[in-house]
């Protein structure tokens, strides 16, 4: 192998790094986390399928309950197609304010076990708990104490993953879906990603995984059994993130804080989506909660960026620099509008839709707390 290739994995690292490396990390994913705060708002709505979102022609839903999930409603999904699917289905609109609040507070929960808290979006974050605040030792024990917490003082229900590395833990906290717990110990890690069906992986969608079926890749074993030469050949820059999650390898420390290069989001949907109104209407989702943050953290950057990610995984980016930073939000969503349209009509479908504000400048660069910006995967 060259010097890129990624080596293969000690036994040490393959059971879940040796004793210096060896972390204890948890995943907390809160389930349905907008469509749960509705029914928790509005007792009306509880146990019936509902979908936040617009329900106009142009609408997409953006968080589904799991009783609309139960008939295949799924985030990112055009509303005529979730009401065709479940006709009794339920439209709340979109109340960004309340989500917020509410994961300041579960946010608040996870600080009083550790400083070490990444968050991905709204709903889900990553802790580090190796060195926890109240000396409670487990990982085990400290997750279920902040789920417990959690609907204590929220009403909502999470599920947790926890494990060795940030890879394992988010698969972990998907297992027992919702409101569940697994753990993934150490010597575990390996059996336990190659035992799962290749659509669980992070990243592969169900177009990947149509691709990888083709290929006969349909498990993490079966994606195990390939080397880095023959995955690089097949899926390009791809190969080394699919050879390491094959063998439960993470390496990624959980980040706290990080220098801020941009302020951004991203959003990777549950179906390919190509017509022009659906993009349209996610790309003002994302425009909404993007300039929200860029408010809260007072941001001051130049340049405008559109990010979409095709079936086939290669990503393209369009951006728009000005020559002083961005004064407002209509200005901020004039550009990323010109962006998508001067990116129509799309040569494939699209998996993820992303935007940021960079060239950031002053203060909007220092280190700070990740942004909360980063859209729910599968909301």
């Amino acid at each position: 192998m060259s010097s890129a290739e990624p080596t293969e994995p000690a036994d040490d690292e393959e059971g879940g790094q040796h004793d210096v490396g060896l972390r204890k990390i948890i995943h907390v994913d809160m389930d349905a986390f907008f469509a749960s705060v509705e029914q928790r708002d509005h007792p009306s709505l509880r146990g019936k399928p509902v979908a936040v979102g617009g329900s106009s022609g142009r609408g997409v839903v953006a968080a589904a309950s799991y009783e609309a999930r139960r008939f295949g409603v799924r985030s990112a999904m055009p509303s005529l197609t979730a009401k065709r699917l479940c006709p009794d289905l339920i439209f709340c609109r979109t109340r960004f304010d309340v989500y917020k609040e509410v994961s300041g507070q579960i946010r608040a929960i996870f600080r009083d076990y550790t400083p070490h808290v990444e968050p991905l979006s709204l709903d889900e974050a990553y802790l580090d708990v190796t060195d926890d605040l109240k000396g409670i030792g487990s990982a085990t024990l400290i997750a279920e104490e902040i789920r417990r917490r959690i609907r204590a003082e929220t009403g909502l229900t999470a599920s947790a993953g926890v494990s060795y590395n940030k890879f394992l833990a988010k698969l972990a906290s998907d297992q027992n879906k919702p409101d569940g717990l697994c753990v993934i110990r150490p010597g575990q890690g390996a059996a336990f990603v190659q035992s799962l069906p290749i659509r669980r992986f992070h990243g592969v969608g169900p177009k990947g995984a149509e691709k990888m079926a083709r290929l006969g890749i349909e498990t993490g074993a079966d994606l195990a059994a390939k080397d880095i030469a023959w995955l690089r050949a097949h899926f390009g820059s791809f190969a080394d993130y699919l050879y390491r999650a094959a063998r439960g390898i993470d390496l990624r420390p959980v980040r706290a804080n990080r220098i801020r290069k941009s302020v951004g989001g991203e959003r990777t949907f549950s179906e390919d989506i190509s017509s022009g109104p659906a993009l349209r209407e996610t790309l003002e989702n994302i425009i909404d909660i993007v300039w929200d943050s860029i408010e809260r953290t007072q941001a001051k950057g130049r340049t405008v960026t559109l990010k979409m990610k095709y079936t086939d995984f290669q990503i393209t980016t369009r951006a728009k620099s000005l020559q002083r930073p961005v004064a407002n939000k209509a200005e901020f969503a004039q550009s990323a509008r010109r962006l998508l349209d001067e990116a129509l009509p799309l040569p494939l479908p699209i998996r993820l839709m992303g935007l940021t504000l960079s060239n950031l400048e002053g203060a909007s660069a220092a280190e700070l707390p990740r942004d909360t910006a980063q859209l729910s995967l599968l909301l």
